[in-house]
């Protein structure tokens, strides 16, 4: 019988031979999840979601408080171990959705921005934290699927992963902190220098892209610079259709391809999922006992009903104390379970979850079946971006889990305090920035050349935008993404195909010229539509960094020759690391840990001389 997604907190405490300090409670007892949750709540969460939230006001991007929340968790977890790993995944856990919530402060900028009336700050929080509870329950569903059937790398959770088992293990530390400082100091360093050196900005190297990429590998990183390119050539075509104007990037094209391509490749894979899982079924007496560790499992029965649950619940606020349509409402919600599987496949693969991207393309969907209320608009789409965001974040999470063996339950429990701190600090946060920074509420759309400083909010741009489009889709939008669909399809189809034909198999295993064939099909000829549409949501610059780290990482890799990575010393010095900590998946992770940490000190310092 499967366990349940709640099961109580009274677990077995066990042995305390790894504990450092006799004063620690001991794991598993409700005072040591006490303490995990009072430092996760009440300073890890919310130092990550002022971060964020200024982030997104100013740069309009922001990082999640993985990074963050894992280095300073493991730090209060030091104590037990090992085995304080999972106590430091807990606390990252909750403080990451209390960022990701916070970040979402944006909508209610957007709202300023549109003239729409200020609901009550409690209405908000209530909407916001339903739809969080119902993103998170979709994220879990999708776990499955995306972490362990597809395996996909979330390089930002196995950055984490790599630190939180580094951090919390003296011997995995002495073997990595090498690569692993090195890297987060080269990140620090690189995104310092974008900053401040307009030339070096002008490359649009990215200490995190290249770190993603060090992870993935060149089949993954090169098919986006293959899509990159090709939108590059595409350009002056797309431009002379009228498709973009004079001085607008591929990209404005290129992210309704790319989303449709994924969806696309989705249709194939899960089509072959559900004729593997109905064959299961029909066999399952055959099959041997069921062999999935404890932490795994979870009672998709009683994860059902929460979905269903929250969603009745987003359904009721919506409709009774915000009074909006029903009907636009349920679709928000039915491309939430879209976008939050599509989203996460782009997410696990490149490190990149085109959050903004979603957003833009229901409201076309919402457009396209006649909406032309921006109220309306505004909040079917948040259901989406706000879901995907928490969905997302959940899955990598669970990524970062599943490397380390951490309980998905209590995991996910922690997620679930932190969308409740976080709906609350989101809806706070907006009207504090708001009311102390009054040129926030200035419409950027309709005064281009206001003053406003470091507050570009371009995320905000782009909301707003996209709710102004509503009624006025365009046919070539239509036919962008038919064609994006057909084109990641068709793609898909081949790719399995050509995978599942023996003799193909047995060339490209057999030989360094088959070798080199498998690769130039997989990686440019017959990319991954998952992989190859990162070229249509960033620009080319991004891209090329990208398969710069994947193109390292697999020459490297390839001229070590090296199965299971050792530590650095010489022979017979210190322990022999973990499989999936590798020299480039260290360093990789280093390079996003130390732009992730630089840029979160950046909104914070930059927040503190605001305020003084």
């Amino acid at each position: 019988m499967a366990r349940p997604v709640f099961p109580p907190l009274q677990i077995p405490p066990p042995p305390r031979a790894g504990v450092r300090f006799a004063w620690l409670p001991t794991p598993g007892t409700w005072k040591f999840h006490l303490l995990l949750s009072l430092v996760a709540i009440f300073v890890l969460g919310p130092l990550g979601g002022i971060a964020a939230s200024y982030m997104n006001f100013s740069l309009g991007f922001f990082v999640g408080g993985q990074v963050l929340a894992g280095i300073l968790g493991s730090a209060v977890t030091y104590g037990y171990g090992p085995e304080g790993k999972h106590g430091a995944n807990y606390m990252q856990t909750m403080a990451a959705s209390v960022a990701s919530m916070c970040a979402m402060s944006v909508l209610i900028q957007a709202m300023v921005w549109l003239g729409m009336p200020q609901p009550p700050a409690w209405h908000l929080m209530l909407f916001v934290g339903c739809v969080g509870m119902f993103g998170v329950g979709v994220g879990m569903l999708y776990t499955p699927l995306l972490v362990d059937r597809l395996q996909l790398d979330y390089p930002s959770g196995y950055a984490v992963a790599n630190i939180l088992r580094a951090l919390t293990d003296p011997r995995l530390l002495k073997a990595s902190i090498a690569k692993l400082g090195g890297g987060a100091a080269a990140g620090g360093v690189v995104a310092a220098l974008t900053e401040h050196v307009a030339r070096l900005a002008a490359t649009g190297v990215s200490a995190s892209s290249v770190g993603a990429g060090m992870v993935v590998g060149s089949r993954i990183t090169v098919p986006a610079i293959v899509g990159g390119l090709v939108g590059a050539a595409m350009t002056p075509t797309l431009r002379a259709w009228g498709w973009l104007g004079p001085d607008e990037p591929f990209r404005k094209v290129g992210f309704l391809v790319g989303l449709a391509m994924i969806l696309g490749a989705a249709v194939v894979d899960l089509s072959l999922l559900a004729v593997q899982a109905a064959a299961r079924v029909r066999d399952r007496a055959k099959l041997p006992p069921d062999n999935e560790p404890a932490w795994k499992k979870v009672s998709l029965p009683k994860l059902f009903a929460w979905v269903v649950f929250w969603g009745l619940a987003v359904v009721g606020v919506a409709t009774q104390v915000l009074h909006q349509p029903l009907g636009f409402i349920l679709l928000g919600m039915g491309l939430s379970l879209l976008f939050v599987l599509i989203n996460g496949i782009a997410y696990g693969i490149t490190d990149q979850n085109p959050i903004s991207s979603a957003f833009v393309v229901s409201v076309m969907i919402m457009s396209l079946l006649g909406l032309d209320n921006p109220l309306v608009g505004l909040m079917a789409a948040s259901i989406l971006l706000i879901s995907t965001s928490v969905g997302c974040d959940m899955q990598q999470d669970r990524s970062t889990g599943w490397r380390l063996g951490t309980d998905r339950t209590i995991q996910f429990r922690y997620q679930v305090v932190g969308i409740v701190m976080g709906a609350v600090l989101c809806v706070g946060l907006a009207r504090v920035f708001m009311s102390a920074y009054p040129v926030l509420a200035i419409n950027q759309l309709d005064d281009p050349k206001a003053p406003v400083g470091q507050w570009g909010s371009a995320m905000t741009y782009k909301f707003v935008g996209a709710i102004r489009s509503l009624g006025s889709l365009s046919d070539h939008t239509v036919q962008a993404l038919v064609f994006g669909l057909v084109l990641g399809f068709t793609i898909e189809v081949a790719r399995k195909l050509l995978k599942r034909h023996a003799g193909y198999v047995r060339f490209v295993n057999g030989s360094r010229a088959g070798f080199a064939v498998g690769w130039t099909l997989d990686a440019v000829v017959l990319a991954s539509p998952y992989a190859s549409s990162f070229g249509g949501f960033v620009n080319l610059s991004l891209s090329l960094w990208f398969g710069v780290g994947g193109i390292l990482s697999s020459l490297w890799n390839t001229w070590s020759g090296r199965g299971a990575p050792q530590a650095a010393g010489t022979p017979g010095e210190g322990e022999t690391l973990p499989e999936d900590m590798s020299t480039m998946s260290l360093v990789g992770g280093g390079l996003i840990a130390g732009e992730s940490l630089y840029f979160l000190v950046v909104g914070l310092l930059g927040l503190l001389a605001l305020m003084g």
